[in-house]
């Protein structure tokens, strides 16, 4: 089959939104002829794999609105107003550049994979092909109970997240994208929500996220130990609506003797959440390490026991699938991605009525796993299989593509 992809984030080596473009192609091109359309800020890096990783029915097709390559070198101090407005001129730029090229190739499906936001329309539904949108997310929100006690700062993040929200689900082309798309991926169920919402017919649940086979292979070297002493870990940006803070909290109330809590990542919170260890009384316990590089952090995960991911609204959670690689129990809310990705059999899932309550039952997961190591064991354990078997990008490339076999069929 000829494809076309769109891809407006799509990076060799990348993680998040670029590592989702970049896997997503490379495994459709093994069954299919594809065509990527993405940003000229991702050429250098994709070009440079190509010579050196030739991949054969891979071709891409690189534009920019005006010729504005947005420059991602300033990540953290770009304006997410001047985001938006890129990617929504590069939306419809993509389809004055596809249209003609469809006219010459005769695409059998149109593909949109990134940026993965059920809320931001893409304009190739007007191809005269059957069009696929997603795995995509964003319809996920912090629960009400856990917005009263937050920070102005937090506020005003969480008010202007669920306006934008809004006014994207206001947007014509955004209910347009919804009623046209033959088959509507949506990464967790809060967004599958969304999308009957808006219209969306056929509609299915499948992560965003996966982890490269060679990354697979690193991680399950890493062997669960009997070590002293016992370690959570938890890592990424820090910011109010990871929810590192709970993890925090529910560690000092564990009272383990010998335990230790990791940090990994950087952000806005970090002086919060040292000052929150001093009030606790485990500053002693508790080391940040600060924002690694990722051989770094996957190096950290070997040193650790649990990983503790306690994200608000979280679409995909890449360190969640990591830590299962690892062997590493997850203990999580049920909410988002995570809440898809941990089973009963990887981790604790625990359930979101208020900060309380989710504090209370974070610290009973950490006290279960740190006295029963047959229980962490055999979730451990579970969770590679979990890994290996749902969240490999091959076998989600073969999903795909037989999304697309089912999709010709019915044409």
């Amino acid at each position: 089959m000829k494809v076309l992809l769109s891809a407006y984030a799509c990076e060799p080596g990348r993680g998040s939104e670029p590592g989702i473009g970049w896997n997503t192609a490379c495994e459709i091109a093994k069954y299919h002829q594809v065509w990527v359309l993405t940003s000229n800020t991702h050429r250098p890096k994709i070009e440079a794999e190509l010579a050196h990783n030739p991949i054969p029915n891979l071709n891409f097709i690189y534009l920019d609105p005006f010729n504005w390559v947005y420059d991602w070198s300033y990540e953290g101090k770009r304006s997410q107003m001047s985001v938006y407005l890129h990617y929504y001129l590069w939306q419809i730029w993509a389809y004055f550049i596809a249209r003609p090229l469809h006219q010459k190739i005769n695409f059998d499906v149109v593909h949109h994979i990134t940026y993965g936001r059920y809320s931001s329309p893409s304009f190739l539904v007007f191809l005269s092909t059957p069009f696929i949108w997603g795995p995509v997310g964003g319809g996920e929100s912090t629960p009400k109970a856990f917005r009263e006690n937050q920070s102005l700062r937090a506020r005003v993040y969480e008010n202007l997240r669920n306006l934008l929200r809004h006014f994207g689900e206001s947007d014509p082309f955004v209910h347009l994208t919804a009623k046209k798309s033959v088959v509507a991926i949506a990464a967790t169920e809060e967004t599958a929500e969304r999308f009957a919402a808006l219209g969306c017919k056929n509609i299915q649940i499948y992560g965003a996220v996966g982890i490269p086979k060679v990354d697979i292979e690193q991680l399950v070297q890493i062997s669960p130990t009997q070590r002293q002493p016992f370690r959570f870990i938890s890592t990424g940006r820090l910011l109010h609506w990871k929810g590192f803070h709970f993890g925090l909290r529910a560690f000092a109330q564990t009272n383990l003797p010998d335990a230790e809590y990791w940090v990994i990542g950087d952000g806005p919170e970090r002086e919060n959440l040292e000052s929150l260890t001093q009030e606790l009384g485990i500053r002693d316990k508790v080391t940040f390490w600060g924002a690694l590089s990722r051989q770094q952090t996957l190096s950290k995960f070997g040193e650790c026991d649990v990983l503790v991911h306690p994200s608000l609204h979280d679409s995909g959670g890449w360190v969640v699938l990591e830590a299962m690689a690892a062997g590493q129990p997850v203990i999580c809310l049920n909410l988002g991605g995570p809440g898809i990705q941990v089973t009963e059999e990887t981790g604790f899932k625990v359930t979101a009525h208020s900060p309380e309550q989710a504090v209370n039952d974070i610290a009973v997961a950490m006290m279960r796993l740190a006295k029963e190591p047959e229980l962490r064991l055999q979730m451990g354990e579970a969770g590679r299989k979990r890994v290996c078997e749902v969240y490999n990008w091959e076998v989600k490339g073969k999903y795909l593509a037989q999304v697309y076999q089912t999709i010709a069929g019915n044409q």
